[in-house]
């Protein structure tokens, strides 16, 4: 069976752990209690952990190069696990879409995201899946690079943990079932502001 390669977008260190441009992190650290395992550094500059998720085998990894740079150690885990770009599973925040919604994707631009950007243009292709954790756009006239590296608020930060374990149901649902039969399961129930999927 052909092994996944997913890959958590943020940045490394504890100063960064809570900041929206960190979701990825967030959600590669619950599938990693899922896959039962640990992180440990790997020669391509990333913490990984290879397993089996959903049944599948997997390579967990969260790249050790800030976000601008994750193409090149995403890169080197592909070749070094001979992982087709079709089979890596980017999981990422999102400004395009509000807090509370996740997408499935394959394909596409990057959005200004400079962690996709830098993955397209080491993996030489854009053809490889996305989950998209919504984040939604800076209030009034924030810029955009201050508010992806603020920590989630504090009226976020209750319903993160639920969101976190959705988006980790997303990545194993697209391991299982397919990109088609995920963006049908997950892209009808965002999160309401108000409490849980409608």
């Amino acid at each position: 069976m052909d092994r996944w390669l997913v890959v958590g977008l943020g940045n490394p260190g504890p100063e960064y752990a809570g900041n929206r441009h960190n979701a990825g992190f967030m959600v590669l650290d619950e599938l990693a209690a899922r896959a039962g395992g640990r992180f440990k550094v790997h020669r391509s500059r990333a913490e990984v952990l290879e397993g089996r998720l959903a049944g599948a085998p997997a390579v967990l990894a969260k790249p050790l190069s800030f976000m601008n740079l994750s193409g090149g150690p995403v890169k080197a885990l592909a070749d070094f696990y001979k992982v087709d770009p079709a089979r890596v599973i980017a999981v990422h925040d999102e400004l395009d879409i509000p807090y509370g919604a996740l997408r499935a994707k394959l394909g596409g631009g990057d959005n200004g995201h400079n962690g996709l950007k830098s993955i397209t243009k080491s993996l030489a292709t854009k053809d490889y899946l996305r989950v998209r954790f919504g984040i939604g756009r800076p209030p009034g006239r924030m810029d955009a690079a201050s508010y992806v590296l603020r920590d989630f608020a504090t009226a976020e930060r209750k319903d993160l943990p639920f969101l976190v374990d959705r988006a980790a149901d997303v990545v194993e649902s697209l391991i299982t079932s397919g990109l088609e039969a995920t963006q049908n399961t997950f892209h009808a129930g965002d999160l309401n502001v108000s409490g849980p999927p409608r």
